[in-house]
C-alpha cells in the first residue's frame, strides 16, 4: 500500500498550498477521489469550496468543469443536446459541462429538481444519455457539489435519491485566527491556485483507485459496518435510516483509508472515522427528533457509543 499512501499524500499536500487548516476535510476529499465517489460540500459562502474543487482537479491534472445551478437551467444544460448540422444534414451532439472529470456543481440546490435529476445518472452510471444515445463519461469521474445551509430561500432541497448518491458530506468551516492571517499572505501578490501544479497523472490515480480494492477486512469489521448501518434503521429518532450504499461507502472508504496510512487490512477505528461523514447525509431525522434539534450526526455518534467494537478474532 505504500504506492497508495505515496500517491495520497502528494496530492494533501498539493491540495493544501491552496486551503490553509483543513486537513481533515482535505484528507476525506482525497479518499473520496480514491474510492471513486462524489462529494457534497455542505457550508456558508467563502470558506473555500469552489478552490478545493478547483485544487483536486489541477493536482490530479483532470479535466475541471464549473456548472452554476440557477432555477432556470434545464437538464439540457448540464448533460448537453443534438443540434441539427445544416451542412452534413445529421444531428450533432454537443456535451454539455458533466462531460468533464471533475466537476463542480455549485449550489446544486437551486436548480428545479428536473434538473438535479440530470446528475443521477452520470452519478451513479458514469455515462449520460441523450436521445437514446448514451455517452461515456471520462475517468476519474468526480462531482463536487455545493450548498448553502443558511439560504433557503429560492432553493430546492435535494430529494432523497440524490443525496445518497453521494460518497461523503463534508463542511469546511471558517479558518482560525492564525490561519486567517497566513490566507492574506500567501494571497498577497497573486492566489495561490494560480501556480499550483499537477502532483500525479491520472494513471497514477487510477492505478491507485484500483489498489485500494486490495486491503483486507475482516469479517467482524465487515459485521460491525452492517451493524452501524442497520442500527440508523431502528434508532429512535430516525425516520428513515441509511441504505446500504451507507455500509458500501464506509466499506470502499475504509480501505482507503487504510492504504492512506501505510495499511493493508482495515481496523474498527477507521469505521469509526468515517461513519458520520458517509452516514450522516443519508439519515432522515423524526418529526420529534426534529423537535428537539437532534441532528444526523449526534444519531451516528450515538449509535457509535453504544455499539460494542469487535475485537480480535481468536484463532485456535
Amino acid at each position: 500500500m505504500t504506492d497508495v499512501q505515496t500517491i495520497a499524500d502528494r496530492i494533501v499536500d498539493n491540495i493544501e498550498k491552496v486551503i490553509v487548516g483543513k486537513h481533515s476535510s482535505v484528507q476525506l476529499t482525497v479518499l473520496g477521489l480514491l474510492c471513486q465517489g462524489h462529494m457534497l460540500i455542505e457550508d456558508v459562502p467563502g470558506t473555500g469550496k469552489t478552490v478545493l474543487a478547483k485544487s483536486i482537479a489541477k493536482s490530479v491534472g483532470c479535466k475541471f468543469q464549473r456548472i452554476q445551478f440557477t432555477p432556470d437551467m434545464l437538464p439540457t444544460d448540464v448533460t448537453g443536446v443534438s443540434v441539427f448540422n445544416q451542412k452534413t444534414r445529421e444531428f450533432e451532439f454537443r456535451p454539455g459541462p458533466i462531460h468533464a472529470q471533475i466537476v463542480l456543481a455549485d449550489e446544486i440546490n437551486r436548480a428545479t429538481p428536473k434538473t438535479q435529476s440530470a446528475l443521477l445518472e452520470a452519478m451513479e452510471e458514469r455515462q449520460v444519455t441523450v436521445d437514446g444515445v448514451t455517452h461515456p463519461l471520462t475517468p476519474p469521474f468526480m462531482v463536487l457539489a455545493t450548498q448553502n445551509p443558511i439560504e433557503y430561500e429560492g432553493t430546492f432541497p435535494l430529494p432523497e435519491a440524490q443525496l445518497d448518491r453521494f460518497l461523503l458530506r463534508i463542511q469546511l468551516g471558517y479558518p482560525t485566527k492564525d490561519e486567517e492571517v497566513e490566507i492574506l499572505d500567501r494571497q498577497q501578490y497573486i492566489h495561490p491556485i494560480e501556480e499550483l501544479e499537477q502532483a500525479v497523472s491520472v494513471d497514477e490515480l487510477l492505478a491507485a483507485q484500483t489498489a485500494i480494492k486490495e486491503v483486507y477486512l475482516d469479517s467482524l469489521v465487515k459485521e460491525y459496518v452492517v451493524e452501524i448501518v442497520r442500527n440508523t434503521r431502528i434508532h429512535p429518532d430516525v425516520y428513515l435510516g441509511a441504505s446500504y450504499r451507507g455500509a458500501l461507502a464506509i466499506y470502499r472508504l475504509g480501505q482507503a483509508r487504510a492504504a492512506m496510512f501505510g495499511r493493508d487490512y482495515v481496523l474498527p477505528d477507521d469505521v469509526k472515522a468515517l461513519a458520520e461523514p458517509a452516514l450522516s447525509h443519508r439519515i432522515i431525522v423524526g418529526p420529534a427528533a426534529r423537535i428537539k434539534d437532534i441532528e444526523p450526526d449526534s444519531i451516528v455518534q450515538d449509535i457509535l457509543e453504544n455499539l460494542p467494537v469487535p475485537g480480535a478474532q481468536v484463532t485456535s
